[in-house]
């Protein structure tokens, strides 16, 4: 665990806005080298301008995390400008949402080469230069923190593409965990799950890249319905993103695995794993509130 962050470099993918950039900011406050990256240049440079102005050693570059070669060169600058790091945070995600067979070829493309291969890239790029930097200093301590949510730990309907994006970065993260674990005590890792928070995941197809998008093709229904509720969900969030990147440093601190930032939204998965568990149908996800199961069916059957 990272007890003393002062001097430490840190990592960010994804702090242009939102978790990233509450995070950076806590970090810049604690006498980290930051390292921070966003696929949004406008976004970054301003991040960027800030934790310079508070004091902090900061290294800005603009990364897709979708794309291997970016992260590989995020990687080696890293190296280059303040050796291995201590804390990298694969923040970086976007949102899509509609039917399941909805989801056109581009959409899986964009969503699951971003949310999954973007902290797949950052797990396979910065894992084995901490590894080495543990072998060599007997003092080095690293954390590597995996932006999920609840939606890699509960399947609601008309989100497809995401639930299995992030379930698969849960997979991902509880393997590190234990991989790690088999190699050394000096690096350990955590899974950040969050709930609805405002953050500008809901409109993250702002920043869709132009090989992703489809000129012509219109938002099906589902697709417009589940775009109305996540804007809806995320914007009356009551859990603030400053919060969340506080819960993300106190993880670390503690070797926490599992961070979440609405601990009662756990219930349902407790529900979902007794389905499992007695191998009986999955439940009503909106059996305690089915006033919204009756609106969302009665909207994708008009």
């Amino acid at each position: 665990m990272i007890t003393d962050f002062k001097g430490k470099t840190a990592v960010f993918t994804g702090a242009g806005s939102g978790f990233g950039l509450e995070c950076a900011r806590i970090a810049a406050a604690r006498g980290m080298n930051l390292v921070l990256a966003d696929v949004q240049q406008d976004a970054l440079d301003k991040a960027v301008a800030e934790v310079q102005a508070a004091g902090a050693a900061v290294l800005g570059m603009r990364v897709d995390v979708s794309r291997a070669a970016e992260v590989e060169a995020l990687g080696a600058a890293t190296l280059a400008r303040f050796g291995a790091p201590h804390f990298v945070f694969n923040n970086a995600g976007v949102g899509a949402g509609g039917l399941i067979w909805e989801n056109t070829l581009t959409d899986w493309e964009w969503v699951i080469g971003v949310n999954l291969m973007g902290v797949a890239h950052g797990v396979r790029v910065f894992t084995p230069m901490m590894l080495q930097a543990a072998a060599q200093d007997p003092d080095y301590r690293g954390h590597i923190v995996n932006t999920a949510s609840m939606a890699g730990l509960l399947n609601a309907p008309n989100m497809g593409v995401y639930n299995v994006s992030k379930h698969a970065v849960v997979a991902l993260s509880e393997t590190l965990y234990q991989d790690l674990a088999l190699v050394t005590e000096q690096i350990s890792a955590s899974v950040l799950c969050p709930f609805f928070v405002p953050t500008g995941i809901s409109q993250s197809h702002r920043n869709r890249p132009d090989a992703y998008k489809q000129p012509g093709v219109k938002p099906t229904r589902s697709q417009l319905i589940g775009q109305a509720m996540s804007d809806k969900a995320v914007g009356s969030g009551k859990v603030t993103a400053v919060e969340v990147a506080q819960m993300v440093f106190d993880a670390v601190a503690a070797n926490r695995f599992y961070i979440y930032s609405h601990p009662k939204s756990i219930g349902s998965v407790q529900t979902r794993l007794e389905d499992i568990l007695q191998a009986r149908n999955p439940t009503d996800p909106f059996a305690h509130k089915p006033e919204l199961g009756v609106e969302l069916r009665k909207a994708l059957r008009a």
